[in-house]
């Protein structure tokens, strides 16, 4: 995948870079700096509290040995990124979508997400899928103006009610 720019000219999402992530240890550190500052933003509307404010080093690591990582960065910051992950079914799962809490509205959010529905295209996936808590209705709307739709509900483990929504996106 080659670095992709998105906007220009003022327009949301101008200066953005989307780009495969290197996993030098300083770009690891940056991305767990970034994910873990972006889900603590909700630690007080999430219950189970989001598992990816306890994201290391290592545990970044380990996801880019078997998933692809994107990272968008403004003026050579990371201040957003995602991890893309092939499922038997052909689809392609987005996971640990994280924009910095500076960049939000502006535009982070959709370039990572049209990098993503480029990469998958490439790769052959059917459809983009992720899953997005229910507590979180602005991000359940960022989704759906993507040209997501909510599908099945799910309850994380311990829980006996739906605490997220499966979302979809066809691409193929």
């Amino acid at each position: 995948m080659a670095k992709t720019r998105q906007g220009g000219g003022g327009a949301p999402g101008s200066g953005v870079t989307v780009r495969p992530m290197r996993g030098d240890s300083a770009e690891i550190a940056a991305v767990v700096a970034l994910i873990r500052g972006a889900f603590a933003d909700y630690i007080d509307r999430l219950d189970p509290p989001p598992s990816a404010v306890r994201e290391t080093a290592e545990s970044i690591t380990e996801l880019l040995g078997r998933e692809l990582g994107l990272v968008a960065e403004i003026g050579g910051s990371a201040v957003g990124c995602l991890f893309l992950q092939r499922r038997e079914s052909g689809d392609i799962y987005v996971g640990r979508v994280a924009v910095a809490g500076a960049h939000r509205r502006g535009g982070v959010g959709r370039a990572l997400m049209a990098a993503a529905e480029a990469e998958a295209r490439r790769l052959g996936g059917r459809r983009l899928t992720l899953g997005v808590r229910l507590a979180l209705d602005g991000n359940r709307r960022f989704f759906q103006s993507l040209g997501f739709a909510e599908g099945a509900l799910h309850a994380h483990p311990g829980y006996d009610r739906p605490t997220w929504v499966e979302m979809t996106k066809a691409i193929g």
